[in-house]
């Protein structure tokens, strides 16, 4: 829960590095809650909740394209890569794979390596500045 509140705290940070565990907790919490969200619906049987998991969807947007940014950073890459989402099939697939990539061992243009030693405490220091 921690990583996805990270993320929340750097709701529009486009810039620097994500690890793959920050990217894929985001996601997978990201993804329960959504699925949270369709149960209550269905077991209420009323629409309410389908409009609330529209507003979440909304607002979640900025921070997963900036988390998945920061992530193709970890790797190397530009983020301009993220615009892949917009070919069907083979854009999807070819990100799934750059974000399962290992990130970069040695510091980069977009910062130093996020899984460097000591840097596991730097998840509690981010939106404390």
């Amino acid at each position: 829960m921690n990583w996805y509140l990270k993320v929340l705290k750097q709701y529009a940070d486009f810039s620097g590095r994500a690890r793959r565990k920050e990217y894929w907790m985001f996601t997978l919490i990201n993804v329960l809650i959504s699925w949270a969200f369709k149960l209550l619906d269905f077991a209420a049987g009323t629409t309410i909740f389908e409009s609330i998991a529209a507003i979440y969807s909304l607002a979640i947007i900025v921070p997963s394209i900036a988390v998945a940014v920061r992530r193709l950073h970890d790797i190397g890459k530009s983020g301009w890569y993220f615009l892949l989402v917009f070919l069907p099939i083979i854009g999807w697939i070819w990100l799934i794979v750059l974000y399962a990539t290992e990130g970069e061992s040695k510091p980069n243009k977009w910062g130093d390596n996020p899984k460097g030693i000591g840097n596991d405490t730097a998840i509690n220091q981010i939106g404390r500045e």
